[in-house]
This record gives C-alpha cells, sequence and structure tokens, in this order.
C-alpha cells in the first residue's frame, strides 16, 4: 500500500499547487476584457518587464482625448482592451469609442454619440470605464453602454454599428426593463463595461451618486442579460424582488414596492464552465437612511451568483444587512481556485468598501472560512429600521482600518493625538457598524465612520496570482461623518431625514464623474459623505497608511504583506508640528488598482507630488513575493484607470490611463528600449 500512499500524496501536491483552471489571466499576450479575464483576476503571466528593468522603463506611445467632447476629461477611469495588435477604449467627455494601434498608438477610428439632452442627464457622465470584446471567430464586436444608457455594438475593424444588433446597432436600455424609465431624465446610466460571455452580453446599472436622494421610489437598478448577436433580451434578474420571487419577503411591510437604486456599477465576473455570473449589488435608495426599507431588503450590498443563460438566482449572500453607511459592494468578484483542505475550490474573493475581504465556493455559496453574526448598536433615528448583527469575516482578517477608537487617531506626536482626541469630542465614534447618529447642534454632530464611503476599496477593485494563490488590493484609510437630520426641504428630496449635520442645510450631491475643480490628492481624514472634515493641525485624523496594498493569502486566510503605497503627500512632510520629525512613506488615499504579473505587483499614485521627474506622480512597482519596492517611473499626472499589460512583436507594453487637476486625460503606454 506504500506506493500508492506515496501517489497519492504526489496528486494531492500536484492538485494543491496547480494553477487556476478556469482562471489563469490573460492569454496569449493579449488583454481581451476589463479585468484581463471573465474572472477578474488582472493577472498577465507576463515577466518581459521585470525587476530587473523597470526603472528602464520609456513611453512607448501616448494618446490625447481632449478632443473628443466638448470639454476635456479629468477623470479616466479607463482599462483598455488589447486584441490582434489594437487597443479599444472608451475616452473624452461624450464617451467616445477609439481603437488604436497597439504598437504606436495612432488612433484607427473613432466612434461617438451625441445623445443630446438625454446624455447630458445621466447620472454616470464621463468616458467610464470601457469596453467589451466579443468574437465567434468570424465577427468581432466592441460593445459599451453610453452615458445615456443605451447599448452600442460596433465593428470591432470600422468602428461603425452593426445593422442587426438592436435598431441600427443600438439597444435602449431604458427599455423593456419591467419598469417605466423616463427616456431624458430617467435616474439610470453605468459607468462599468458590459461582461460577454459566450452568446449573452450583461449590463448592469447605476444611479446619481448623492448624499440627499431626490425620491425614495427611484429607478431600480435590474441587471440584465441579451444575445450579443441581436441584442434581445434574454433574462433580468429583478435587484428588489417582485412579489413572487425569493427574497421579497426581507422588504417589511411593502418596502419593496415603494424603493429603488439597489443597482450594479461594478464591475460583473463570470465562469463559463459553471455557467454563472456573479453580480455585486449596491443598496437600495437611500444610502444613510433606510425609514422607506424597513427590513435586511435583499439583495442589498450583496453578491448573488446568476445562471449565465436564464439570470436564475443559484445563490447569494448579503455582506450588509440593510446598509446605513453607503457600502455598496463596489467592484468585480475575483474568481479564485484556491487549495482548501489539500483539494483546489472554485472560489470567489470580493474586496469591498470595509476592508473585509469575503470569500466563498462559487458553486455553493457556502463561505470558505466562517462568516459570524455578531450584534451591532442599534441607532437613534426615528422612524429607522435596524438590523441586528452585521456578518464578520473570520478570515481573512480586516485589510484596512475600521472603525474609530482612540488608537486610530493621529500618533505622529502625544501631542497631536490629544488634539485629535479633542477634536473628536462632539461626535459618536465606535467599531464599524455604528450607526448614523441623530445629529444636534450641541452634539453629537454626526458620527466618525471608517472606512468612509469610498473605502477601503473602490471600483478599482484587486488582482490575483493563480500560481501563488495570493491576492493583491489596494486601500485606503480615510473617514465619513453620518449625520441624520430631520429634512428641511421637501423640495429637495421627499426624504423625511438626511444625512447633513445639524444647524448645516443639505444639499444633493452632484452626479458621479463631474470634472474635478482641483487636484485629488487631499490626505486621508477628510470628510466624505457630505459632512465636512476633520483635521489636526492641517494633519489627516487617522494615523497612516493613508493608502496601502496589502497581499492576501488565500491558502491560509492570511495577510503576507502590507506596505504603504504613494509617497508621503507635501503637506504632511512640510506641516510645521512634524518638524524634526522622521515621517516614513505614508502612502496616499486613493481609488486605484494594481496588476499583477509573473514577478510583479503594478500601481501608480494617486495625486500630484514632487518626483524625481517632476510634478506628476509614480508608477511603482514591487516585488509580488516580499512587498518590497523594485521600480518606478514617472507619470505627469496621477492614476486614473488601473493598469494592464500586453505583448506585441516580442515586446512588452504597460499601459495605464492618467489624469486630474490641470492635467486632462491621457493613455499612457510604456515599454524597454530597444537594444
Amino acid at each position: 500500500m506504500r506506493p500508492f500512499s506515496l501517489l497519492t500524496s504526489a496528486l494531492c501536491l500536484f492538485l494543491t499547487t496547480l494553477p487556476a483552471l478556469a482562471q489563469n489571466g490573460t492569454k496569449d499576450g493579449e488583454w481581451r476584457t476589463y479585468g484581463g479575464d471573465l474572472g477578474s483576476t488582472r493577472y498577465a503571466p507576463l515577466d518581459r518587464i521585470n525587476a530587473a528593468n523597470f526603472n528602464n522603463l520609456e513611453v512607448a506611445w501616448r494618446f490625447k482625448a481632449d478632443s473628443l467632447g466638448p470639454r476635456p476629461e479629468y477623470q479616466f477611469e479607463s482599462t483598455p482592451l488589447m486584441v490582434k495588435g489594437k487597443i479599444y477604449t472608451t475616452a473624452g467627455t461624450r464617451r467616445a469609442v477609439v481603437s488604436l494601434d497597439a504598437a504606436t498608438g495612432e488612433m484607427l477610428w473613432m466612434h461617438s454619440e451625441n445623445e443630446g439632452a438625454r446624455g447630458a442627464n445621466g447620472p454616470r457622465q464621463l468616458s467610464g470605464h470601457g469596453v467589451a470584446y466579443w468574437t465567434d471567430g468570424k465577427e468581432e464586436r466592441i460593445l459599451y453602454v453610453t452615458a445615456g444608457y443605451r447599448m452600442v455594438a460596433l465593428d470591432a475593424h470600422t468602428g461603425i454599428p452593426v445593422p442587426g444588433f438592436g435598431k441600427a446597432g443600438v439597444v435602449d436600455l431604458k427599455l423593456d426593463d419591467d419598469q417605466e424609465i423616463d427616456l431624458v431624465n430617467g435616474d439610470v446610466g453605468l459607468h462599468a463595461t458590459p461582461i460577454v460571455a459566450k452568446n449573452v452580453v450583461i449590463v448592469g446599472a447605476a444611479h446619481l451618486a448623492g448624499n440627499v436622494p431626490k425620491n425614495h421610489n427611484n429607478v431600480k437598478g435590474y441587471v440584465r442579460g441579451f444575445d450579443v448577436k441581436t441584442g434581445k433580451r434574454l433574462w433580468i434578474f429583478h435587484t428588489i424582488p417582485q412579489p413572487s420571487e425569493y427574497g421579497y419577503n426581507t422588504w417589511e411591510n411593502d418596502s419593496a414596492s415603494k424603493s429603488g437604486n439597489t443597482g450594479v456599477w461594478g464591475q460583473i465576473s463570470v465562469d463559463e464552465e459553471l455557467g454563472l455570473a456573479y453580480i455585486p449589488v449596491e443598496l437600495p435608495t437611500g444610502d444613510y437612511f433606510g425609514g422607506y426599507r424597513a427590513g435586511n431588503a435583499l439583495y442589498g450590498e450583496s453578491i448573488v451568483a446568476v445562471d449565465l443563460q436564464t439570470g436564475k438566482r443559484k445563490w447569494h449572500y448579503q455582506l450588509v444587512h440593510h446598509g446605513l453607511w453607503d457600502m455598496d459592494i463596489p467592484c468585480a468578484p475575483m474568481l479564485v481556485d484556491i487549495p482548501v483542505n489539500g483539494k483546489i475550490v472554485k472560489a470567489v474573493a470580493q474586496p469591498t468598501k470595509q476592508a473585509f475581504l469575503y470569500v466563498f465556493n462559487r458553486e455553493t455559496g457556502q463561505p470558505i472560512w466562517p462568516i459570524e453574526e455578531r450584534p451591532v448598536e442599534k441607532g437613534d433615528v426615528p422612524t429607522e429600521w435596524y438590523s441586528p448583527t452585521q456578518p464578520f469575516p473570520t478570515k481573512p482578517p480586516p485589510y484596512d482600518n475600521q472603525g474609530i477608537s482612540i488608537d486610530s487617531l493621529i500618533n505622529f506626536t502625544p501631542e497631536l493625538r490629544e488634539e485629535a482626541i479633542k477634536a473628536i469630542s462632539k461626535y459618536k465614534i465606535g467599531p464599524i457598524f455604528t450607526p448614523p447618529v441623530l445629529s444636534k447642534v450641541g452634539g453629537p454632530l454626526a458620527t466618525i465612520i471608517s472606512p468612509g464611503s469610498q473605502g477601503g476599496t473602490n471600483w478599482p477593485g484587486g488582482s490575483y496570482d493563480p500560481e501563488t494563490h495570493i491576492l493583491y488590493v489596494f486601500s485606503q484609510s480615510a473617514i465619513a461623518l453620518l449625520g441624520i437630520i430631520e429634512n428641511p426641504n421637501k423640495t429637495l428630496s421627499d426624504f423625511n431625514y438626511v444625512q447633513g449635520t445639524a444647524g448645516v442645510a443639505p444639499r444633493r450631491g452632484g452626479a458621479m464623474g463631474a470634472p474635478p475643480a482641483a487636484p485629488t490628492a487631499a490626505p486621508a481624514g477628510g470628510g466624505e459623505g457630505g459632512g465636512g472634515g476633520i483635521n489636526v493641525h492641517g494633519l489627516p485624523l487617522l494615523k497612516p497608511p493613508y493608502g496601502r496594498i496589502t497581499a492576501i493569502d488565500l491558502t491560509k486566510g492570511d495577510i503576507a504583506w502590507q506596505i504603504a503605497h504613494g509617497e508621503t503627500p507635501d503637506n504632511i512632510k512640510n506641516n510645521p508640528a512634524l518638524k524634526g520629525i522622521d515621517i516614513p512613506r505614508t502612502g496616499r488615499p486613493g481609488l486605484l488598482g494594481p496588476l499583477t504579473t509573473k514577478t510583479l505587483v503594478i500601481c501608480g499614485e494617486a495625486g500630484f507630488g514632487p518626483t524625481p521627474g517632476g510634478r506628476g506622480a509614480m508608477l511603482r512597482a514591487y516585488d509580488k513575493g516580499t512587498g518590497r519596492e523594485v521600480g518606478a517611473v514617472f507619470m505627469p499626472a496621477p492614476q486614473t484607470g488601473s493598469p494592464m499589460t500586453y505583448m506585441l512583436n516580442g515586446e512588452q507594453y504597460l499601459v495605464v490611463a492618467i489624469g486630474g487637476g490641470v492635467y486632462s486625460e491621457e493613455l499612457l503606454a510604456f515599454k524597454l528600449p530597444r537594444t
């Protein structure tokens, strides 16, 4: 029996170290979908660019898109695709689609839709996150969603709309949605790209981002699957269940019929082998007051697995019950095949705003490690409904600051810590899931929560190495000030209670994607959610790091390493209160996504600062095994879209979208100098 035992042991070892079968990252040196593969691993098994030569990278080509719209764009969030030597991306304030030569950056074709008032009124403006590519081996198509919420299919060779798709190449996404939507002013759109798997293209929905919603019965953010050849609707998944559907009873007092949002504005992932799509869902209307949606309200802030061909629910897991913190599931579920008890398990890992990584068996929805329902505090807002518990993963541990305590406050000096304690004296603090407080002039003015509504981790998500089973994720340490007040202006919003501070008139937030008025380089500790900021001598309320990259070992559920990402901001380096104090690198807050290759983790900085190349930002590379920085190259502006990489004619290219401040959008491509 001993030879058999040895064979069995060897087989188990082989299975444990076997790379993921379904999610291996990019193939053939291309980048064919937003997340690199349908499982959103953002992994490319390339190593021509490595630790020994990263510092030698030079600009191969650059593409400016200032003329692709009525004004320049400064919030360029696309990850371009590369297929058969061509780059495909959205760009410009009109959300044009362009095809570029992948070797030179020369524009080959451009398509643009002028949607008039409909496009101008869309809740998700600017260029969005990119496009989807489909081929059956004969035809090749590019699909994207316009600012006015129309899906367009283009011939990948010419950029001309495909006649047999929808009407003249266009599907109106405000129609055939199981609800009436105003075609010009209806509050629904999308930044994310469609995702195409087999014959199905799946499209989510997003809404106006703001802290004071206009109507509690907003447009519902349903998800639909369409035939990729014809544009015909194949299925719809009601993220707010209808009376005959599973989950309807989690909405008390018929509140499902009186609520909206619950959209899917993050990227969707697909396992073609299992025939399942994984959908990250936001919370219902509104972000911080849920008095109109009593109950846990499925599928708010849940990950849902649905059948690729029919849209039928396979399983779901609600990550936040009756959310009051705007902890939408913001980014693509990551499909990871990991060793569990000696065998490879098909899993899905979900980074979140709350800096928890939730990991499930993606066939069954069962947690890989236990998730405990723990009691949480009940708040004091009249007519609000509070969940008595929230889910807490036991593994992996949180990868960024959670909650506010004395220990989480600034700690450069004892004096600064004491000033921070004084600064928060009129606010409520507590662990994660401490509820928003009814704001009072004498205090508490608001609840300070951390992570704030921007994360933790936001829409860029993470990357995953299928060979080592390490997941990499960027996060920021930030706060939000959440006070609730009685609504003083029912013409602004029909809510009885809205987010705000006592004595300060509330205002609705603007559309997500409005061009920034100034560089987005503010350090952590500023206010989110309309609550204003708290700082100490101009320094962040929280102790650093303010931005970090964490490597999470999914074979154990442990943190393998963690580093501060980004140089220390100027206002901290040069702050008089820190004169004479040696400040280690603090990292910078922002919304960033990493790329993983055969040997490196690559991520650009958020925010401007002085660099060896001048004022700008650095694109940094780390040894993926240790987190040691091994190289950095200059960019004239911060990273705004997640980087990608590809091989062409024996050369590896690294491409990233940049912009911000007074520097308008640009696609920047690097490669090694020819020898």
